[in-house]
């Protein structure tokens, strides 16, 4: 697994280098919409600090969110959150990633029935605003190298 420090400094370097993707109109992570070879850029949010990441993980991997969806996001009885597809957060945008930790996913809307339903700030770890900013940073991390 790669370190907090090795995640940040891989970011850096893409958005050094213009490799970033860039944001889609849903306020995601996409690609395209500029001409070819044009540098694309994209703002790591505020919140996703080193911090913010460390303590997400430990919360993460630590706690109920890995129960579902595996240590390190790999997924299981809930969807996989270290690879490119979102089923509930289009473009894995940093502040959809909040809300939905906020709210949960009832079974009724979850795009894959096969998955259990998502139970609020995880469920019996009753997650407070800034733990949840918190997981959502490392959750965002997972996949915004």
């Amino acid at each position: 697994m790669r370190s907090v420090t090795s995640v940040l400094a891989l970011a850096v370097i893409a958005f050094s280098a213009g490799a970033c993707r860039a944001s889609s109109p849903a306020g995601g992570v996409g690609g395209g919409g500029g001409a070819p070879g044009a540098a694309m850029s994209m703002a790591i949010p505020a919140e996703v600090t080193a911090a913010n990441i460390a303590l997400g993980d430990s919360l993460f991997n630590n706690g109920s969110c890995q129960r579902c969806h595996g240590k390190g996001g790999v997924g299981g009885r809930g969807p996989a959150l270290n690879d490119a597809e979102w089923l509930h957060v289009p473009g894995g945008a940093y502040p959809g990633i909040v809300a939905l930790i906020k709210s949960g996913v009832p079974k009724a809307a979850l795009k894959d029935s096969t998955r259990n339903q998502m139970n609020p700030r995880g469920g019996p770890m009753n997650l407070t605003d800034p733990q949840v900013n918190a997981v959502a940073a490392y959750v965002y991390s997972l996949t915004h190298k």
